[in-house]
């Protein structure tokens, strides 16, 4: 039995944060009944064409979930959604701010109808203070939380390249959302859960944040390199391979020094004898290394590290990401259905022992719409009216 079996989730979701969320809650075991515009659809579905002409974002972040094609500005949406909800022990929204009011589908309004529901908004900045009203899209959100400030060159800051903001936003939203079910199961009552993109990656930005605020200035952007820590980052072998590297105290500086670096002068070099002094001794210490590693293949690099027993690894292309020995070694890759075929899926990282997540597929739009309306009691020849008149 998965965990949130007869668990059901229906959500009015778009693009990452909150079909990221969801899209674990089914792979746990709830049934994610996933609410889309009849034309054209989450918008994410169009981003791109290259998974059997799917979209990467989509497919990443869709599995597992029924697809219901609805308008919810018809006029018969509102009583279709309310069957839909009576059943519902999760609610979960991402529209622009104020929209799911508008709609009344705001939190007020339905958990005085439904009190054990389980409400959740993610927004952008949240509904209330001066940005409450401010669109939100995942690189303003960086920009907002000063992570490009501390991410990039001396030079040039740049972005992360992984929507940072919508993944945190949906990983908050998933704990917040399975804490919100263990307390209604205690104490019979619903919650309603704000869950802010900016807050999510503020929570994630706390080291360079006490940091600056506590000493007064922020941490150097350093590009690979660690803002803070030397060495730590990439380091070019002799033969165009690079190798990242950490060291993180004054034992493993001196096995760097014996086993990788062969040089007990450097271990007793005043400007690497703390990490401070290599701090301010960065440009020295960098200088000594790839000395060193310019004689070596990248390979040869890697042994000495492993004898050292000091923290390293390959820059990898995503392709050598891809195709990394350890998912293998794992089991980690399961076979998920599309419109388009069968295509390889990792294994969310849950883990739990005597469980094995769902891994459903990737829903073509609209594609589970006629049996939930089936279901909620709608006869084969309304489906049809209702597709007439562009309702689904």
């Amino acid at each position: 039995m998965r965990p949130l079996e007869g668990i059901t989730v229906v959500s009015l979701e778009q693009v990452i944060a909150g079909p990221f969320a969801t899209r674990q809650l089914a792979e746990l075991g709830a049934r994610v009944i996933k609410i889309e515009r009849p034309r054209g659809g989450d918008a994410a579905r169009g981003y791109d064409g290259t998974v059997n002409g799917m979209s990467s974002h989509f497919v990443w972040v869709n599995r597992s979930k029924e697809s219901l094609s609805l308008d919810v500005k018809h006029p018969e949406a509102k009583v279709i959604l309310g069957k839909l909800l009576e059943k519902a022990d999760v609610f979960l929204q991402n529209l622009a701010p104020g929209a799911a009011d508008r709609l009344g589908l705001g939190a007020a309004e339905l958990r005085s109808r439904h009190p054990r529901l389980v409400w959740c908004g993610i927004s952008g900045y949240g509904p209330a203070g001066p940005y409450a009203e401010k669109k939100a899209y995942d690189l303003l959100v960086q920009c907002e939380a000063g992570l490009l400030s501390v991410t990039g060159t001396p030079e040039v800051p740049s972005k992360a390249g992984i929507p940072v903001a919508d993944i945190a936003a949906g990983m908050y939203a998933l704990s917040s959302i399975l804490a919100a079910l263990l307390r209604r199961g205690r104490t019979g009552q619903g919650a309603t859960l704000d869950i802010t993109m900016f807050e999510a990656l503020g929570e994630w930005m706390g080291f360079p944040g006490y940091f600056t605020a506590y000493g007064g200035s922020p941490p150097p952007r350093s590009g690979a390199h660690h803002a803070t820590i030397v060495p730590y980052g990439p380091f070019l072998a002799g033969d165009g391979g690079t190798i990242f590297l950490s060291i993180q105290n004054e034992r493993e500086f001196g096995r760097f020094c014996d086993t990788v670096l062969r040089s007990e002068a450097l271990k007793t070099d005043g400007r690497f004898s703390s990490g401070p002094a290599r701090l301010q001794n960065r440009e020295a210490m960098h200088e000594e290394i790839e000395r060193v590693f310019s004689k070596l293949t990248t390979e040869e690099a890697i042994g000495r590290l492993e004898i050292a027993d000091i923290a390293n690894a390959r820059l990898n292309s995503l392709q050598e990401f891809w195709d990394h020995p350890q998912f293998e070694a794992r089991n980690r890759w399961a076979k998920v259905g599309t419109p388009g075929g069968e295509i390889d899926a990792l294994k969310p990282p849950f883990n739990i022992d005597a469980f094995e997540p769902r891994m459903d597929a990737v829903p073509a739009l609209g594609s589970h719409t006629r049996a939930i309306l089936q279901e909620l009691g709608y006869l084969p020849v309304q489906v049809e009216q209702l597709a007439a008149q562009g309702a689904v």
